[in-house]
């Protein structure tokens, strides 16, 4: 279950910028987009989440630390790795109150660069509460928690989604999995994708076990799964196994899915707001979906979290209903 680490490197020196390319575009572990100068890395970062900033210290127009310092607005908990020649007082002084992670000094060193990388994208992964999203097919987490799977990750959680088909019943396997690898990075979360049957998912055995091994893995804090209030079998299979698998989880909520029941009735409201643009461009990551399933469309999605967003006296919201809950802490921070 390996892991890429998403890297936004700027550099307005071309020597610079090109032996980057080289180290990073050499090693598999990393997906770097690089950029000449601050203006188009402003622009690029708000389109996804990258897990640590590479910047150069001097750049016209605006310098490594203010750049650091206007992306970090939007993500406050993003690991900065400033570039220089040399590390000096006035400029530690300022990378220190900018909460920079630590200096890369020229001339770069490619073992040098990617430890730090490493050490930075550790950091991240460590912050804030451990996040498990569990669906049985493509899109199902995105349809029930994208919103509050985007604002965990804005508070500086880290999200898992498990996916436990492919859902080659609804589509080519293939495309449907590229599909949900674009989602999950969207939404800045990692994916594991499993490779039960579709429509014929079983509610122990391999489910359990698949189910089992995250947690094991992640140790999350909060799991989010199908109700069982449902009418599909698979969704019912996996809510069933998932509270199985996570009985020492302390926190476990159930999502709706355009196959609930009328009993499905939930009883806390996330406000969705913050995460709604952003669940609506994961879910538009389902290109061969959103022609054929109506229940994808946007105005129908926002619609559905504008009904419930009256429970909570919000404009938009996400229902869950709640299974478990033994942590003080039972919203989710925009």
């Amino acid at each position: 279950m390996s892991q890429t680490t998403r890297v936004l490197v700027v550099d307005n020196d071309p020597d610079s910028l090109l032996l980057l390319r080289l180290i990073l575009g050499s090693r598999p572990e990393y997906e770097a987009v690089f950029c000449d100068d601050p203006s188009q890395a402003r622009a690029v970062a708000p389109r996804r989440r990258f897990d640590v900033l590479v910047t150069d210290l001097h750049m016209p127009g605006m310098d490594g630390l203010e750049l650091a310092a206007a992306l970090r607005g939007a993500d406050p908990t993003l690991p900065v790795l400033l570039i220089t020649a040399h590390a000096t007082i006035d400029a530690a002084v300022r990378a220190v109150k900018g909460s920079v992670t630590d200096f890369l000094t020229k001339p770069l060193v490619p073992d040098a660069v990617c430890s730090a990388i490493d050490a930075a994208a550790a950091l991240r992964r460590d912050a804030g509460r451990r996040i498990l999203a569990i669906g049985a097919h493509p899109d199902d987490v995105e349809i029930g928690a994208g919103a509050t799977l985007s604002q965990h990750v804005r508070a500086g959680d880290r999200v898992t989604v498990l996916t436990v088909s492919g859902g080659m019943v609804g589509g080519d396997a293939d495309l449907r999995r590229a599909e949900a690898h674009e989602s999950a990075s969207r939404l800045g979360a990692r994916l594991v994708m499993g490779d039960l049957e579709d429509t014929a998912i079983p509610d122990r055995g391999p489910t359990i076990t698949l189910i089992e091994s995250v947690i094991g893995e992640l140790r999350p804090d909060v799991i989010y799964v199908h109700s069982a209030h449902d009418v599909h079998q698979d969704h019912c299979a996996v809510h069933r196994a998932t509270l199985v698998a996570a009985r020492d989880v302390p926190r476990v909520l159930c999502y709706q899915s355009p196959s609930a029941t009328i009993d499905f009735r939930p009883s806390t409201f996330i406000p969705a707001e913050a995460g709604l643009d952003t669940k609506l461009a994961a879910i538009a990551a389902f290109e061969t979906q959103t022609a054929i399933r109506d229940y994808l469309e946007p105005e129908m999605l926002t619609a559905t979290a504008r009904y419930w967003g009256r429970f909570a006296r919000v404009r938009y919201a996400e229902p869950f209903e709640v299974v478990r809950s033994s942590l003080e802490v039972d919203s989710v921070h925009a």
